[in-house]
């Protein structure tokens, strides 16, 4: 979740130090007088995400769909996001930027349905990215078929508003469906 709003709200580009992209189990230790000289820790573990008994799989493909998303809509080099939701206390942030409805529910332990979110085009929604999705480790409870139709309300500052279900530690992001073209799904990379 760390990742995605560091994409999508930190400005024209993200960096990701070589290797990094899926964490590493210990540190880096380049060769220095106080550990012998030693090579054993300044060294890329490129093998994590191959190991199937490793959960770093997860993360290299939550990375990659990241990655695919920005390509296709392009929000590195579009105007800064609108941020229309900042709610303390049930630590939800939502915001708008490339045409995409990007929605996390950082709480805890609380989970929300039908959490009305402000969006300023109207039109049906769907989801894009997805960090509770069970190929990227997550627990499955948003269901991506589902379509989020706006109502012609104003809320948060936008024209309109979408009802979408926010389970706890999660986030995803929405686009219009007129701008996904036929087939998206089977676009969408999942880094496997």
């Amino acid at each position: 979740m760390i990742r995605l709003i560091t994409h999508g709200l930190g400005g024209e580009g993200y960096l990701n130090f070589e290797g990094n992209e899926f964490g590493h189990p210990e540190w880096l230790d380049f060769p220095r007088e106080g550990n012998g000289n030693s090579f054993h820790y300044a060294r890329r573990q490129f093998n994590l995400p191959d190991d199937e008994a490793l959960r770093y799989k997860f993360l290299n493909a939550f990375d990659a769909n990241m990655q695919w998303a920005e390509e296709k809509y392009g929000w590195l080099h579009s105007p800064q996001a609108y941020v229309s939701l900042k709610n303390e206390s049930d630590k939800v942030v939502a915001f708008e930027r490339a045409g995409l409805l990007w929605i996390f529910n950082f709480h805890p332990s609380s989970s929300f349905t039908d959490y009305r979110v402000g969006v300023e085009e109207a039109g049906t929604y769907r989801v894009v990215v997805n960090s509770d999705s069970a190929a990227f480790g997550g627990l499955g409870r948003i269901q991506e078929e589902t379509r989020y139709f706006t109502t012609d309300f104003a809320w948060n500052g936008r024209r309109n508003f979408v009802q979408v279900y926010l389970p706890t530690r999660t986030a995803m992001v929405l686009a219009r469906e007129d701008t996904m073209g036929e087939g998206w799904k089977s676009d969408i990379k999942l880094g496997f």
